[in-house]
């Protein structure tokens, strides 16, 4: 008999939620339309977002498994679940003992008709992210490996949460995402209250606190599945049609996947009020649940939609549709002539009539003899304690690898033995999963020798073969930023702030911890400690002070130590020190020779660098150059800083 203390406790219910009206919407939306294709819901962590999702489930229609009826399940996904265990793999058991190739499905099929639920959806590798996001859109999942073909429906509710904090996903897979929603804690105080109260409620009594809120939760399942059936009777007119193509052009967003998830979640909230045509309200809703994470273009623009843009965007919607209203009731009228009195007093006159055409008297154009710059080269300004330049010009550093193979955290980066990469050999050792074709070979060789004639494959533990995966790590990314006097030229300056927000821009991509380090006047400093947020990197770049002597020595020094303690928290992580200076050392006594001495240093530790030269002008004294040969690490020039040179150079050092 089960004790007190086994008894599953039930979850807490959908309706007992507090706030979070946002969430709550998306996700009903979804269950009423899964064709949206899921939630990605962000927020700092202790928001509640994983409640809600559990919720969520108890409130899904029944479904008919092989003709029994079941509650639709909720189905998690752990961060580190295998390709295998996702999609689904040979029936390895049924292969050895009966000879038939048979598959045996994964964790999308058993989320088939309800809930996929993924914790920490930016930490999950990219290839998975990309298997379930297909998933989600298809509704079905294709198998094509180890000479199996199996095809199964995966139709289910994907929901992931984040917090943006450990990192952010690549917009290339926020746009797979149906919706997302921001959420934060409540500043009311009444709210909080209010959260807690009903929280240490459940606790206390579980089953009560839950039958408290059963006859709401049923209500809103059943309301539910009311808009589930009504929602292909729902008609979606050629105006709000208009209004949705309108909207995503207005927010610039790229492909048409925008415009199908705002028409569906638009049809969807229509079936959830119980209306039978898509009005304005619901496009407004559906905007503000599909743009806000479409309309991010670069990794560090500000996440969200902004309220006075999408009310001017529904304006100038509005307007468009209602011209073509007009435009489609005159048609078929006939176009009255144009008379003379009509025309303009330069509509027939063209450029040798002095007309508007180009160079004409109404085409003039910006004076091009402005004034000079004076923060232009030999400009002559001082650039002491000022705020960056703007960046000038994008980079396109986008292979800088660290040299040789490691075993760090799944990214996008450098080489590396890993559980989810490509099979590229096999093993006597365990590896990470089974090396099917191999162990068969292995035991082949012995089947004579066991007394086999016939039947099924007589295995030994010895015949046992291990997969070696390679696939990509993320990183470490050091970033030692000169910003001293020398490097102080507004146009040098420029170009150098540049190349680090375009190199933070690829390690956002390629899924690495980098920190910032600032040199200038008598020390070097840690403005940004290691993190998977780079966006934080480049809001303190852009806030950067400038100028004062160069203490390159203290730079490499900190950097050593900063690489050294991340070791000590993670061994797995290796790391690429990017210094970006032009090499004239002059903080502190015999300043060139300590920065050469500090340089030896840290390519002691064995961490791989690279220089990047900023000198500029005729006269060049190389002396970035120099500190590269004692780093013992890769060089390239800050003009030559382009894909190919730099992935050369960072391979040479290895």
């Amino acid at each position: 008999m089960r004790s007190e203390e086994d008894r599953p406790v039930a979850g807490f219910p959908f309706s007992a939620v507090v706030g979070q009206d946002q969430l709550r919407l998306a996700l009903i939306l979804c269950a009423v339309h899964p064709g949206i294709g899921g939630v990605l819901v962000r927020g700092e962590k202790g928001t509640a977002k994983s409640t809600v999702v559990r919720a969520l489930t108890a409130l899904l229609p029944a479904v008919d498994d092989a003709g029994t009826m079941r509650p639709a399940r909720l189905v998690e996904l752990p961060v580190g679940a295998t390709e295998d265990r996702v999609i689904g793999s040979i029936d390895l058991e049924k292969v050895l003992r009966d000879g038939e190739r048979a598959f045996q499905p994964g964790l999308l099929a058993a989320a088939h008709q309800g809930v996929l639920y993924v914790d920490e959806v930016n930490l999950l590798h990219d290839h998975l992210v990309d298997v379930l996001l297909d998933a989600a859109a298809m509704g079905r999942v294709h198998i094509e490996r180890d000479g199996i073909s199996h095809s199964h429906p995966a139709k289910f509710v994907l929901v992931g949460t984040m917090n943006p904090e450990e990192g952010e996903l690549r917009p290339q897979l926020l746009d797979r995402f149906g919706l997302a929603v921001d959420v934060a804690a409540s500043r009311d105080v009444d709210v909080r209250m209010e959260v807690v109260r009903r929280r240490l409620d459940y606790e206390r009594e579980p089953e009560a606190f839950v039958a408290r809120y059963e006859s709401a939760d049923e209500e809103l399942a059943a309301e539910i599945l009311t808009a589930r059936e009504k929602l292909d009777s729902v008609e979606l007119s050629n105006r709000e049609l208009r209004r949705i193509a309108s909207l995503c052009a207005s927010f610039d967003v790229d492909g048409m996947r925008a415009d199908l998830v705002l028409a569906r979640t638009a049809t969807a909230h229509a079936a959830w009020r119980g209306d039978t045509e898509v009005t304005a309200e619901d496009v407004r809703v559906a905007a503000e649940l599909t743009l806000p994470h479409r309309r991010r273009r670069d990794p560090f623009d500000e996440p969200g939609l902004d309220q006075q843009q999408l009310d001017d965007a529904l304006e100038q919607a509005d307007q468009d549709a209602q011209s073509q209203v007009e435009d489609d009731a005159r048609d078929g009228e006939p176009e009255p002539p144009e008379s003379p009195e009509d025309r303009g007093p330069d509509e027939d006159r063209g450029p040798e009539d002095g007309g508007p055409e180009d160079g004409g008297p109404d085409d003039e154009g910006p004076d091009d003899d402005g004034p000079e710059d004076p923060d232009g080269p030999g400009g002559g300004v001082r650039a002491t304690d000022r705020p960056s330049a703007p960046p000038a010009g994008e980079f396109k550093a986008k292979l800088l690898e660290v040299p040789g193979v490691g075993e760090g955290a799944p990214g996008r980066r450098s080489r590396s033995m890993s559980s989810r990469g490509r099979v590229v050999r096999s093993t006597r050792e365990r590896g990470h999963g089974l090396h099917l074709t191999s162990t068969v070979f292995a035991a082949a060789e012995s089947q004579v020798a066991r007394g086999r004639t016939a039947g099924r494959l007589r295995l030994a533990p010895a015949d046992l073969r291990g997969a070696i995966r390679e696939g990509r790590e993320g990183n470490l990314i050091v970033f030692v930023v000169d910003a001293s006097g020398s490097m102080a030229a507004r146009d040098r300056l420029s170009a150098v702030t540049g190349a680090v927000v375009s190199l933070l821009r690829d390690a956002y991509q390629r899924r690495d911890k980098v920190a910032v380090i600032t040199v200038r006047g008598r020390e070097a400093e840690l403005v940004l400690p290691p993190t998977s947020s780079v966006d934080i990197a480049v809001r303190r770049l852009q806030s950067m002070r400038t100028g004062g002597k160069s203490p390159l020595a203290e730079g490499f020094l900190r950097a050593r130590e900063v690489v050294l303690r991340e070791r000590l928290r993670d061994p797995q992580r290796r790391a690429l020190v990017v210094t970006l200076t032009d090499g004239r050392a002059t903080g502190g006594k015999d300043a060139l020779h300590r920065a050469r001495v500090a340089a030896h240093l840290l390519a002691d530790a064995s961490v791989a660098s690279i220089v990047v030269d900023c000198e500029t002008g005729l006269v060049r004294l190389g002396l970035a150059a120099e500190l590269a040969r004692e780093l013992r690490g890769g060089y390239v020039r800050l003009a030559e800083l382009s894909a190919q040179q730099v992935a050369g150079v960072v391979r040479a050092a290895a």
